[in-house]
């Protein structure tokens, strides 16, 4: 189980290497192909919504294959679409390449979240997006490296070979998925299934939708962007730029490494309000006119308070609403934080086109503001319903 264990982790860095590659290559590829800046949000608009397509129909087709199969063929998929990016003579030839790999990283954070939210705790959950920040930390970094030699074409090749050799290692382990197969079913509970009008009629679920959109919507605005706005308002080189949003991302990592370790010693809810607590400086930072240096250590920030949130309002859902609604409820979420993940990049750019780059801290502020309103009226509906339990 261990060993099978590390192979999720390890397929889940595989998830994470295609999300940060778009955001820390753009100011190069943007230039190269002549194409307006703003461009990027219909390549993110594309593969968030792919992936939300295909996170609804997910579990037909795990259901059918099994979540082995099907993690090992959508890791294969990204790695065909990375592939392709790089030798994309045109943005239109981008567009078709953006619904492969939406479409693939749909069924794997489908699949490798659920199968954790079910069969393992929260340590393991922190972890496990710990992992999903090490594979978005990796990329900028190997796109920086590529930038700086033979440029944005070779970052998606090396890219291409990590998601390669992730997949056989997730074709060599199919038989340890076997050996685990009826413990999974003996371990599985059968839940009661919500109609989305049911749920959306419940205040309590409408503020945790907004908590969920807020959050990813503020690592996907860091993450798309924060290299641009970087390049644009600081004066950084695109080769800097791209280093420098993987201090983001290690800031990501960093914290989901954290909440893993001290999970079992801090609560959960303990551990989400540090987290809120972290993105106070980090905007503060990203709001004043001081030296890009600044900047970057407000982007880290970013990374290391919000990276937590999100696997750990994961891990409360079935304590936050009960068991037997858990699995719509769970749905519903990575559905709104995948709304998050489309529409953030695409406001960035309306909003950096009326009153330029400049307004991108504003934006990341207002996003803070309204979760930290949403987190705190949930956390009262739930004083008042008797499950704010802080010894989770």
């Amino acid at each position: 189980m261990i060993f099978l264990l590390v192979v999720i982790y390890i397929a889940f860095i595989g998830l994470g290497v295609p999300d940060s590659l778009i955001g820390s290559a753009w100011p190069a590829i943007h230039t190269e192909m002549n194409i307006p800046v703003e461009a990027v949000s219909v390549l993110t608009f594309i593969i968030s919504g792919c992936t939300v397509l295909s996170s609804m129909f997910s579990a037909r087709i795990l259901n059918r294959f099994g979540t082995s199969r099907v993690t090992a063929f959508s890791t294969a998929m990204t790695a065909a679409a990375l592939l392709g990016f790089s030798f994309a003579p045109s943005f239109l030839f981008m567009i078709p390449l953006a619904v492969i790999l939406g479409l693939g990283a749909g069924a794997i954070d489908s699949g490798l979240n659920n199968y954790v939210a079910l069969h393992l705790g929260a340590r393991q959950m922190n972890f496990l997006h710990c992992f999903y920040g090490v594979g978005v930390s990796l990329s900028p970094y190997i796109m920086s490296f590529a930038l700086s030699g033979t440029g944005w074409r070779t970052g998606y090749r090396y890219a291409f070979f990590v998601q390669s050799a992730i997949t056989l290692l997730l074709v060599i382990s199919l038989p340890l998925w076997k050996k685990t197969a009826r413990s999974e079913e003996a371990q599985e509970e059968k839940g009661v299934s919500l109609r989305i009008s049911e749920m959306l009629k419940r205040s309590d679920i409408r503020l945790v939708l907004i908590i969920m959109l807020m959050t990813n919507a503020l690592e996907y605005a860091c993450g798309v962007w924060g290299s641009t706005y970087l390049v644009s308002e600081r004066s950084f080189s695109a080769g800097l730029g791209a280093a420098a949003l993987t201090v983001y991302y290690v800031g990501m990592s960093i914290g989901r490494f954290l909440s893993g370790l001290l999970s079992g010693k801090i609560s959960t809810w303990k551990r989400i309000g540090i987290g809120c607590l972290v993105l106070l400086p980090a905007t503060v930072l990203m709001l004043l006119p001081l030296d890009g240096a600044f900047s970057v250590a407000g982007l880290f920030l970013m990374g290391l308070g919000n990276g937590s949130i999100y696997p750990n309002m994961i891990h409360l859902t079935p304590y936050n609403f009960g068991k037997d609604v858990s699995q719509s409820v769970m749905g519903l979420q990575i559905a709104f934080a995948y709304i998050g993940v489309m529409t953030a990049p695409a406001a960035v750019s309306i909003i950096s086109g009326v009153f330029g780059i400049s307004a991108y801290p504003v934006f990341l502020a207002l996003i803070y503001i309204i979760m930290i309103i949403a987190l705190g009226l949930f956390i009262k509906k739930l004083k008042k319903q008797g499950k704010y339990d802080t010894a989770i």
